[in-house]
């Protein structure tokens, strides 16, 4: 493709926010169900680390919680209080870290449903964001946390591909995996965005660093965040019905933490 830039898909909130936005509903949804479900608190205050465009946060802001969130693209940043302003809703999203935060209210529940946690590349951080939620959640609070696992049973997803269409927009994706480094458990992904209006045609070439977890590396990681517990696993099918224990050839899964 002739018109192609190098960039981070997270500088494009506009072609982000479409191609991750068709799970919406279903996520709406199974998170109620999850907040009726697995609460030991009622839920009003809901908070989302590294929310990007704040899709969710948007929804369930609409539907009367009070949302907040922080991530540090500024870019999505905007994005998303932009989006919040337009529902004359609080301009509550903040550029932060996920893995060391404060908030200056503590929220009943949390979220974060598509593998952003792997973003954190290192041990530390990854305890540092689950005792940050921690802190900054009440007793009986939820946090909803959705990952790729890496399957020992079976081989591992190596592609993936999916489109999303809005009015004359269409955007394409592709992400493939270049291998992952064992030393540093990270995994090198390539991801290509193709972006279609009438009048122009680009493609977003990316790279991302995901770290890899085993199941027993997510226990074992867990650990060490004692004030938080397993309430119930479930999968991408987001049925809160419809829980999922994970086996060495889970990849897709959705853990439910509650605060002790």
């Amino acid at each position: 493709m002739s018109n192609q830039v190098e960039a981070s898909i997270y500088d494009y909130p506009k072609y982000y926010d479409l191609l991750f936005g068709s799970d919406v509903a279903s996520e709406f949804r199974f998170l109620k169900a999850c907040f009726a479900k697995h609460a030991g608190c009622e839920i009003k205050r809901i908070f989302e680390p590294a929310c990007g465009t704040g899709r969710l946060l948007i929804k369930l802001g609409r539907s009367g919680y009070e949302v907040l969130g922080n991530d540090l693209n500024p870019k999505a940043v905007d994005f998303c209080n932009e989006r919040l302003r337009r529902y004359e809703l609080p301009e509550s999203v903040v550029v932060g870290d996920m893995s060391d935060f404060k908030v200056k209210k503590k929220f009943d529940a949390g979220f974060n449903m598509i593998n952003t946690f792997r973003h954190l590349s290192t041990e530390k951080q990854a305890v540092g964001h689950l005792e940050c939620m921690a802190k900054a959640m009440n007793k009986g609070g939820i946090y909803v946390l959705g990952i790729h696992l890496e399957p020992t049973d079976c081989p591992a997803m190596q592609e993936e591909s999916w489109s999303a269409r809005r009015g004359n927009l269409v955007v394409n994706s592709y992400m493939w995996s270049k291998g992952i480094d064992r030393k540093t458990r990270l995994e090198h992904l390539g991801l290509h965005v193709d972006v279609f209006t009438p009048t122009k045609r680009m493609r977003i070439v990316d790279h991302m660093e995901y770290r890899t977890y085993t199941k027993a590396q997510f226990m074992s990681m867990l650990k060490k965040v004692p004030q938080l517990e397993i309430a119930e696993t479930y999968d991408f099918a987001y049925d809160a019905r419809n829980p999922q224990p994970v086996t060495g050839k889970t990849e897709d899964v959705v853990y439910v933490l509650k605060k002790k």
